[in-house]
């Protein structure tokens, strides 16, 4: 019964998520986080465009409140806005712009859009991007088309420091898949060695340091002692 709980629990969370971006519009959410409080439901929406979600003098936010409210049977639902400031390193506005363009455009221009919105990333200080579309590009027959550009990390730890989405655009061919990897600029990476200029004095000094040392001490220090 516990199972079937939380399972029926997260399709309702999921259904407010979706039924949000839906009323909100596609291309203008990139999340919905819901938290639970003493007070009531605080739901965190995500976008670059805060005045579009809020509407004029609240309008949208009291929609949205009331949906919650009739729909969800939630009891006093918060809604908070969370700004993006570069939607260029947030992959799911990013994917759900390329789906927007080829639903306007059509895909017959897929590269020209995937192009243009790769150059944008990049331009923007990305460190890596990679667009994937799956999809009937351009041909009758589904195909699967790469763009990339960076470094961009795949497995590892650094890999989870990748924002990733996935998008769909509705053509009149048919459903093109969207993947969209961004690695943005602010990320850590752990393996990442920066070559300055007291790095280099280092390994100078290692180097006329090894030089210097005779032969038989170099062979002492490579010689690790058997484990017994």
């Amino acid at each position: 019964m516990e199972e079937k709980n939380v399972v029926k629990f997260k399709k309702e969370e999921f259904s407010i998520r979706e039924n949000i971006k839906k009323s909100i519009g596609k291309g203008k959410v990139s999340k919905v986080k819901i938290e639970y409080t003493p007070v009531g439901e605080k739901i965190i929406v995500s976008t670059h465009k805060p005045g579009l979600v809020i509407g004029r003098k609240g309008e949208k936010i009291n929609e949205l409140t009331t949906m919650l409210k009739t729909k969800f049977k939630l009891e006093n639902p918060h809604i908070e806005i969370d700004e993006i400031l570069q939607q260029e390193f947030d992959a799911q506005i990013v994917a759900d712009n390329i789906a927007l363009s080829l639903e306007r455009f059509g895909p017959l221009k897929f590269k020209v859009v995937a192009y243009r919105m790769l150059q944008r990333i990049l331009e923007a200080g990305a460190l890596g991007v990679e667009i994937r579309l799956s999809g009937k590009l351009p041909g009758s027959r589904a195909k699967s088309w790469r763009f990339a550009q960076g470094y961009l990390k795949k497995t590892g730890d650094s890999a989870k420091i990748v924002d990733r989405a996935q998008a769909r655009a509705q053509t009149k061919p048919g459903v093109v898949g969207i993947k969209v990897s961004i690695l943005s600029p602010d990320k850590k990476l752990t393996d990442r060695i920066e070559v300055t200029e007291d790095l280099i004095l280092e390994l100078k000094n290692n180097v006329e340091l090894l030089d210097k040392t005779p032969k038989k001490e170099i062979k002492k220090i490579k010689t690790l002692p058997k484990k017994k």
